[in-house]
């Protein structure tokens, strides 16, 4: 059995260190990398997604690395009944990606739907030859991501989820993508799909990278109940287009516990050390520096601070929305410029993999 025959997801640890060598590299030598990010239109993104991910996408952005981002629109269809909002969600994540520091005006970086590219598209066909059914069966995020849609008849798109977003991620020759530790194995399996396809048919010369995860170190944001991650589908998240009203409101209904003296315990008080979590990383302060702040002040003081910091910080981002909101004609041209960048590239990605599968005329 060759290397390239098994799936092997190795040690967090080493994967660890891989990722903080390749930090330090993306500072010294932006131009040797293309970033893969993205995430899937299921509606507008809250302030998880921004301390998770935006926030590191627009420092990637800072530095010059040359980044495609992909609305994923088709994977939508794999674990949900409606599709009627796919176009205004496409439309609602593009502006939470310009709000928050996104500039495709760069020329670096590029917002598309993958459903317009079907260069992209194409690949997933030679790409589900080089996996087993065995293997998609096994990986470790498609058996969670089928027990949490919930349905009770799984359809093959659940399966494949995984070589789609290998599509995604090769078309482009995309070598760097972050990722949570909860997604390693897709992109495991991209690797391995990158190394079976260049073992296979291009020895020689090989088409595609075997891209390398760069893990994000943002904390994980809990939603306001306190017990589960932040996300729409939970009705427990604070949208980033959520008014100064709205968040107020949210926030004065979150989750926290009996005792008065705030400290900061996330092992023992989840719901408090939450809302503490949330004021740092809008003030640069740290959690248990802000809990001795407020020292018996209490939840009620606890949820002024947090609301009082987190609109503050919002505030920006809010106004540069509602300024695009404005201008949408700005946002389908971001798209048109998007699809039109992934095209070409995807184009020439696939010229080569049809030249070296022998499928030329």
């Amino acid at each position: 059995m060759t290397k390239a025959d098994k799936i092997e997801y190795g040690t967090f640890e080493a994967t660890v260190e891989r990722s903080r060598k390749l930090e330090e590299d993306l500072a010294v030598n932006p131009g040797k990398y293309r970033v893969l990010t993205g995430d899937r239109p299921t509606g507008s993104l809250h302030i998880g997604h921004l301390f998770g991910s935006l926030q590191n996408r627009v420092r990637l952005h800072a530095l010059g690395v040359e980044t495609f981002i992909v609305i994923a629109d088709y994977q939508v269809l794999t674990d949900r009944d409606t599709f009627e909002m796919i176009s205004e969600n496409v439309k609602q994540l593009t502006l939470d990606y310009l709000a928050a520091g996104l500039d495709p005006s760069d020329g670096k970086t590029f917002i598309f739907p993958h459903s317009h590219v079907p260069e992209l598209n194409q690949l997933l066909l030679p790409f589900l030859t080089l996996v087993t059914n065995a293997e998609l069966d096994r990986n470790p995020t498609v058996r969670e991501e089928i027990q949490a849609s919930g349905q009770k008849r799984i359809n093959a798109g659940m399966y494949t989820y995984p070589v789609h977003q290998a599509a995604d991620i090769l078309f482009c020759k995309g070598n760097v993508v972050p990722v949570g530790k909860d997604q390693l194995p897709h992109l495991e399996l991209t690797r391995v799909i990158a190394r079976r396809f260049n073992e296979k048919f291009a020895v020689r010369r090989p088409v595609f990278p075997e891209p390398q995860p760069l893990l994000s170190n943002a904390p994980v944001i809990l939603g306001l109940d306190g017990a589960q991650k932040m996300s729409k589908s939970r009705n427990n998240a604070i949208m980033l287009r959520a008014t100064e009203d709205e968040t107020a409101a949210l926030i004065k209904k979150a989750k926290t516990d009996a005792d008065r003296t705030i400290t900061y315990d996330p092992e023992n008080r989840p719901e408090v050390s939450n809302l503490l979590l949330m004021i740092s990383l809008c003030t640069g302060r740290e959690p248990a520096q802000v809990a001795a702040g407020i020292g018996d002040g209490g939840a009620g003081t606890l949820k002024k601070m947090l609301t009082e910091t987190l609109n503050e910080y919002l505030r920006p981002l809010r106004k540069r929305r509602a300024e695009l909101e404005s201008n949408l004609d700005h946002v389908r041209q971001v798209l048109r410029d998007g699809i039109a960048e992934a095209r070409r590239v995807g184009g020439k990605t696939l010229e080569e993999v049809i030249d070296v599968m022998n499928m030329g005329i």
